[in-house]
C-alpha cells in the first residue's frame, strides 16, 4: 500500500519532522520541533503512521518509511541508530562489538546493546530486528569509540573493552571458549590492544575478569608474561566459575576458578 496523500500543512510538518534524518521519531520530538502538546504530537504521529508515511516500531516510537517503499510494513533499516536512540546512554558491546572489530566470523542474531536503563524487557523483537540488553552503571561507560551511523553518533566498546565485558560474562561472548578464541585473535591481530586489557579491567575492578583472563592466559599464552603477572597481582578473594553456563568440577586454586575438566588441559591447578 502506497502512503496515502498529505495536506499542505501536514506535508510541511512532516518534511520538518524528517529533515534531519532522524533514526526514530517520538511524540516528545514531534513536540519540540513542531510546537505541540505531546497528546497532539502523538495524534499527529499516529495519523500519519495510519497514512503509510511512518511505521510503528513499539507504542511512541516510530521510523520514516522511505518513499520508495512499497508497503509501510519495513524492517528497521540500521538497528545501531535504532539501538542508540532508542536505549540511550548505551553503547553497542559484546557480540555485536566484537563482529564489528573483526574478533570473529561468527554471525549473531540478535544486536548487543549495553545501556545504563534498567529495561523491562531485555530480549525484543522490534520489526523483524532482535536486541538484547544488558544493564551496565554509566560510570563503567570506558573504552568506547565513536561511529557515525548515518546522521547518528553511536558508541561502540573497543577491542580490548569488548572482550573485559565478556570475560566479565561470558555470555556476551557466546560461552567461554568462544571467548577464548576472540582473546588469541586479539593478541595475534591486534597487539596494540593488549595494554588496554589491563587498564579497562582495572577501571572497572571486576575480580572475576582477572581470574578468567589470567587463567586463560597461562594455558593459552603464556608468553604474556606481563599480563599474567597483572592478573595475579590485582587477583581477589573468593572463587569464580570460568563459564556460569557450564557444570565446573575442578578448582584452580592458582586462580581461584572453577574449571570444567574439557577446559583444564595444560593449566596448573
Amino acid at each position: 500500500m502506497k502512503p496515502i496523500g498529505l495536506s499542505a500543512i501536514s506535508r510541511k510538518q512532516l518534511s520538518m519532522l524528517l529533515r534531519d534524518n532522524p533514526p526514530i521519531v517520538t511524540p516528545s520530538a514531534a513536540a519540540v520541533t513542531l510546537g505541540l502538546t505531546p497528546e497532539i504530537a502523538a495524534r499527529r504521529l499516529a495519523s500519519w503512521s495510519r497514512a503509510g508515511w511512518l511505521a510503528r516500531v513499539r507504542r511512541g516510537t516510530y521510523v520514516p518509511v522511505p518513499i520508495e517503499s512499497e508497503s509501510p510494513d519495513i524492517a528497521l533499516d540500521d538497528t545501531w541508530a535504532i539501538a542508540a536512540t532508542m536505549f540511550s546512554p548505551c553503547y553497542i558491546g559484546g557480540w555485536s562489538a566484537a563482529e564489528h572489530w573483526g574478533l570473529t566470523e561468527q554471525i549473531f542474531r540478535s544486536l548487543c546493546v549495553m545501556t545504563a536503563t534498567r529495561p523491562r524487557d531485555r530480549k525484543l523483537v522490534l520489526r523483524k530486528a532482535r536486541f538484547e540488553l544488558h544493564t551496565v552503571p554509566a560510570s563503567r561507560f570506558v573504552g568506547l569509540k565513536t561511529v557515525w551511523r548515518g546522521g547518528t553518533r553511536v558508541s561502540v566498546s573497543d577491542s580490548a573493552r569488548t572482550l573485559v565485558d565478556m570475560l566479565a560474562n561470558p555470555a556476551l561472548g557466546g560461552g567461554i571458549r568462544h571467548v577464548a578464541e576472540m582473546l588469541n585473535h586479539l593478541l595475534d591481530a591486534q597487539p596494540k590492544e593488549v595494554d588496554k586489557l589491563g587498564s579497562h579491567a582495572d577501571k572497572l575492578g571486576i575480580g572475576s575478569v582477572y581470574k578468567r583472563l589470567g587463567f586463560l592466559l597461562q594455558r593459552d599464552r603464556p608468553d604474556q608474561v606481563t599480563l599474567i603477572k597483572t592478573c595475579r597481582e590485582k587477583l581477589t578473594t573468593g572463587y569464580a566459575k570460568l563459564d556460569p553456563s557450564l557444570p565446573a568440577d575442578h578448582l584452580v586454586t592458582a586462580w581461584r576458578i572453577w574449571v570444567p575438566a574439557s577446559e583444564l588441559r595444560d593449566a596448573k591447578s
